[in-house]
C-alpha cells in the first residue's frame, strides 16, 4: 500500500488498521527502531479527540503505512527497509507539529519504557 492509498482510507478504516497493527509491530521492533518515540507520539496524537480531523487524518495516514507490510521499501531489509517508514512519519509529525502536546509526548515515553521493560 503506498501512502497516497493510505491517504485515500476513510478515517474510520485508518483508524481499525491503526489498531490492530500498531501495537504488535512495535513491540517486535521497539528496541532496535530509531524513530520508536516518534511513533508512539503521533500515535497518541492520532487517536486523541482533541486533535483536529485534518490533524489526525495526516497522522493516521503516516501510521497506517508504518503498520502495513507492503510499502515502497520492504521492511525486513537491514537499515533500508524502515527508513521510508520514517520518512513518512517525520514528514507527517513536521507537518502537524503545533498540535503535537506533551501530553502525547509523554505517554508516548511511558509506553515506550514500558515496552523496553518488556524486552528485558
Amino acid at each position: 500500500m503506498t501512502h497516497t492509498e493510505a491517504q485515500e482510507l476513510d478515517l474510520a478504516e485508518q483508524e481499525r488498521l491503526v489498531r490492530k497493527g500498531f501495537w504488535p509491530k512495535l513491540r517486535r521492533l521497539a528496541a532496535r527502531l530509531p524513530f520508536a518515540e516518534q511513533a508512539l507520539t503521533a500515535y497518541y496524537c492520532a487517536f486523541d479527540r482533541q486533535t483536529p480531523h485534518t490533524v489526525r487524518l495526516t497522522l493516521l495516514g503516516a501510521l497506517v503505512y508504518f503498520v502495513v507490510p507492503f510499502d515502497a521499501v520492504a521492511d525486513f531489509l537491514p537499515l533500508f527497509g524502515l527508513a521510508d517508514d520514517a520518512g513518512v512519519l517525520s514528514a507527517a509529525l513536521l507537518a502537524v507539529g503545533s498540535h503535537i502536546t506533551d501530553s502525547h509526548r509523554h505517554a508516548a515515553q511511558d509506553a515506550l519504557g514500558r515496552l523496553k521493560a518488556e524486552q528485558s
